[in-house]
């Protein structure tokens, strides 16, 4: 064992200038193969540091390296595990921040080292470690030296490792070498050597006592010299440790009063942040003087006390909802102030409900008492002085919300029922004005023919419903009522825009109120920030909130405007049953306003766009019985059919259509509607022919036909135009079959001769042979054309003429194209029999009995002369 220790202390703690006074070898607890040294070394300089050691074999060679390192100091419990006397345990527990346990070699070594840390915790530190489950005889009690005899025993146990074992010097060796080169048998005979040594040895000693005892006075003197250095160094040592004694004390204190320092920086930062954290606290809930009286006795009538009302209660929201540490809310001076913050709340918030509803009651009255300023006049009443003088209470109601929800609810409830009963009776006499309006305009003309006494407002809406009825349910418009029509329905026009103009600020400017100052978008922003987190795709989120905030609203204006909807569809409904055409005003003006309140996402749009559903299958009803008015017409079979009723309706209808429809963008319902109407007309004309005796079926399909392809170039409605083609094929074809069927065969026996003639050409008889046939000779032709003299033919083309003027209408003037059909097919056939004649008599000088010149001046002079 020694050896291992002057091994270690040479090769580890030499070199750190430290020096080793006690070691064991050990294993850990449970792994005994793994063996290491602990040891215990103090520092060569003062002031003197013990540490602990864990040493162990490097992985290469023999050499030993430190491995684990403690400050003695920071020993705070050996556990020797010696329970008892009669036990013996090599087991040892040393105690730092954590605690390692050890198994000692042997028991001689624990007990060694245990022994070494004692006296070295005693020795070197004012705070020793607990020393646990040990003998006593191990704990040598090692006391502060007082004196010389009490240093000397005091540092026996430390000094005495001072060494068992020193090296030589240099010198040393130098002179060991020479020694031993001066005797040859030093090397050879190491006993002989050694017995001349002990012989020098004894003749030096021999000679030095003779030298001493030869000056003894010298050494008595030196002696005695030596006495009193010893005496002084006595002294000085006893001084050295006093002072040593006390340089101990001041740096055991040193370190207690560097860790007081570390403890007193500590509790002044702690003390900084207390007075921090109370100092928030106490601004966060402190409520200033001036609020806590505005709360209390504050004027909710003047714009200055509002003002300080509003601050007031801004400032109690922020006590109120400060962020204060969950900890700190059980102070109790924290709780009996955010009581008293509670009991100005309730308070506030009684006397501002207090006020808010008398004053929206008193709106709700005041505004109804001033309606008979506007009930000869159409126009609706506006509210912007009430929204005005509700304004300013806006930042008061965001605050009650946020404060006691359930009560701005009931709040809300009453604005809504009292505002609504005033806009009911508001929206009610409106529109009964505009009805007022529509049935005197419309009847006045009528009322003037009929009876000068005025009649009451049912009476005339009664006349104006069964009017319209069967205006719709006939097939014609009213030739003397055309203009009135015309001038009435201009009239509910100019009355349907005026009165979706006043309903339309009205509503939007109540809507944009009730958002501002019900604060109806406070409410879906806070669910917005709650739910970001959990919604991955803003873009959504926020459409889920712009449809909150429109339901929000939609629900408010709906219990704001309850009737609304229905008023406008009983006038609707009246003004459909005063005249159907008043259907497409009304389609094409709702659209306007449903596109115009559409990107407020109103409630007005939604309440428009219900009522043009209901437009619109009032208009597409129009439509259906204008169409069941044309199936079901009857023409009278007594006169010429001539120009078809509907056919004229239709004129009249397209073209008002097509002004109203003008650049709207409901043109594809008119164009389905010209569709089905079109369709029929054309079905329905050839019902009429088919079914009229008066009129030839080939004149009633060509004055129709090309009436309704005048009516449709005129108009160029482009969705027409494959009808209007077809309705120009149909009347030529009507046009052709009429004159060729009422021309007949002119010049009827010359016809039938010449048909015989074209038959044996086409059997194979030359044409220059014909002649020679009996039945085609030039006799023959001879007598046939004597039969048709130009007076027989003039005479013939007067009677067609008179046939022609039977059965053609004035009204849509085609009798000089049908005339001139007729001359153009009378000079076809007299081409066609001169042809003839040449072709088959040759050089017969047989012609007609009148020239073609003569068949033009007959055509002329009777188409002249009448």
């Amino acid at each position: 064992m020694t050896a291992i220790k002057h091994t270690l202390q040479r090769e580890v703690f030499l070199p750190a200038e430290e020096r080793l006074v006690g070691l064991v070898h050990v294993a850990k607890a449970g792994k005994k193969k793994k063996s290491s040294f602990l040891c215990a070394a103090v520092t060569v300089d003062s002031p003197v540091q013990a540490h602990i050691y864990q040493l162990k074999k490097a992985d290469k060679g023999e050499s030993y390296k430190k491995k684990l390192s403690w400050f003695l100091r920071e020993l705070k419990v050996v556990d020797g595990k010696d329970v008892n006397k009669f036990s013996e345990i090599a087991e040892f527990d040393l105690h730092f921040e954590k605690v390692y346990k050890w198994v000692a070699s042997s028991m001689t070594e624990k007990s060694s080292f245990i022994s070494c840390l004692w006296r070295l915790s005693q020795r070197y530190h004012v705070q020793k470690a607990d020393f646990l489950n040990i003998p006593k005889t191990l704990l040598e009690e090692v006391s502060r030296p007082s004196g010389q005899s009490q240093i000397a025993a005091g540092s026996d146990d430390i000094a005495m490792v001072d060494e068992d074992y020193q090296a030589l010097s240099s010198k040393e060796e130098a002179d060991l070498e020479l020694l031993m080169s001066e005797c040859q048998m030093a090397i050879s005979n190491a006993e002989a050597f050694s017995e001349q040594l002990s012989k020098q040895l004894s003749m030096l000693d021999g000679a030095n006592i003779h030298s001493i005892m030869g000056s003894e006075d010298q050494v008595l003197n030196l002696m005695r010299l030596l006495d009193d250095g010893i005496q002084q160094a006595s002294d000085i040592e006893a001084k050295l440790n006093g002072y040593d004694a006390i340089l101990k004390n001041v740096k055991d204190q040193m370190e207690v009063m560097k860790d007081k320092d570390i403890l007193i920086t500590l509790r002044n930062k702690n003390y900084e942040k207390l007075l921090h954290e109370l100092d928030t606290l106490v601004s966060t809930l402190d409520l200033d003087i001036k609020h806590t009286r505005a709360l209390m006795d504050g004027d909710l009538l003047t714009p200055t006390g509002i003002y300080e009302c509003t601050a007031a209660a801004e400032a109690l929201q922020k006590c109120v909802h400060a962020n204060i540490h969950p900890a700190l809310q059980k102070m109790k001076a924290v709780v009996e102030q955010q009581d008293r913050f509670e009991k100005f709340t309730n308070q506030f918030a009684k006397r501002l409900i207090h006020h808010l509803n008398n004053l929206f009651i008193h709106q709700g009255n005041e505004m109804g008492e001033t309606l008979s300023r506007f009930a000869n006049e159409l126009k609706l009443p506006q509210h912007h002085s009430s929204h005005r003088d509700l304004t300013p209470y806006a930042d008061l109601m965001l605050w009650l919300k946020n404060a006691n929800f359930n009560s701005f609810v009931k709040l809300s409830k009453v604005y809504t029922e009292s505002l609504s009963k005033l806009y009911n009776k508001e929206i009610q006499d409106f529109l009964e004005c505009a009805k007022q309006r529509l049935v005197g305009k419309g009847e006045k003309g009528k009322l003037n023919q009929k009876t000068s006494s005025s009649s009451s407002l049912t009476k005339m809406a009664d006349r104006g419903r069964s009017s319209s009825i069967q205006s719709v349910d006939s097939v014609t418009f009213s030739k003397d009522g055309s203009d009135l029509d015309l001038s009435s329905r201009q009239l509910f026009d100019q009355i349907l825009d005026k009165v979706l103009s006043e309903l339309e600020p009205v509503c939007l400017a109540e809507q944009h109120f009730t958002v501002r100052f019900f604060h109806l978008a406070d409410n879906c922003t806070l669910e917005q920030k709650t739910s970001s987190e959990d919604e991955s795709d803003p873009g959504a989120v926020k459409k889920t909130n712009e449809r909150q905030i429109n339901e929000e609203m939609r629900r408010m204006m709906t219990d704001l405007f309850p009737s609304l909807e229905t008023e406008l569809e009983n006038f609707i409904t009246f003004a459909d049953k005063l005249d159907g055409c008043n259907s497409m005003y009304m389609l094409v003006r709702m659209s306007q306003h449903v596109i115009n309140t559409q990107d407020a996402g109103s409630f007005l749009s939604m309440t428009f766009a219900n009522c043009l559903v209901k437009t619109k299958r009032n208009f597409d009803r129009f439509i259906q019985n204008k169409i069941t008015a044309i199936k079901e017409s009857k023409i009278s079979k007594k006169n010429k059919c001539g120009i078809i009723n509907f056919v004229s309706d239709f004129d009249e209808f397209a073209k008002q259509a097509e002004i109203i429809f003008k650049g709207s963008d409901r043109r594809a319902d008119l164009e389905k509607a010209y569709c089905k109407l079109v369709h029929t007309i054309s079905d329905e004309i050839v019902r009429v022919a088919k079914e009229h005796q008066k009129t030839p079926e080939h004149v009633i399909y060509m004055e129709n036909y090309h009436r309704m392809n005048s009516i449709l170039s005129r108009l160029k409605i482009s969705c027409l135009e494959s009808e209007k083609k077809d309705f120009k094929q149909k009347y030529l074809e009507s046009l052709h079959k009429y004159t060729t069927s009422l021309l007949g065969r002119p010049l009827e026996k010359i016809h039938i001769f010449f048909e015989g003639v074209e038959s044996r050409v086409a059997a194979g008889v030359k044409m220059e042979e014909v002649g020679y046939q009996l039945a085609f000779s030039k006799q023959e032709l001879r007598k046939v054309i004597k039969e048709y003299p130009g007076k027989e033919v003039k005479k013939g083309l007067e009677h067609l003429y008179r046939k022609v003027e039977k059965h053609l209408c004035e009204e849509e003037n085609l009798f000089e194209v049908v005339w001139h059909t007729m001359q153009d097919e009378f000079i076809r056939a007299y081409k066609h029999y001169e042809n003839l004649i040449n072709n088959c008599y040759p050089d017969s000088l047989i012609s007609l009995e009148f020239s073609m010149a003569d068949v033009l001046e007959y055509f002329s002079n009777i188409a002249r002369l009448h």
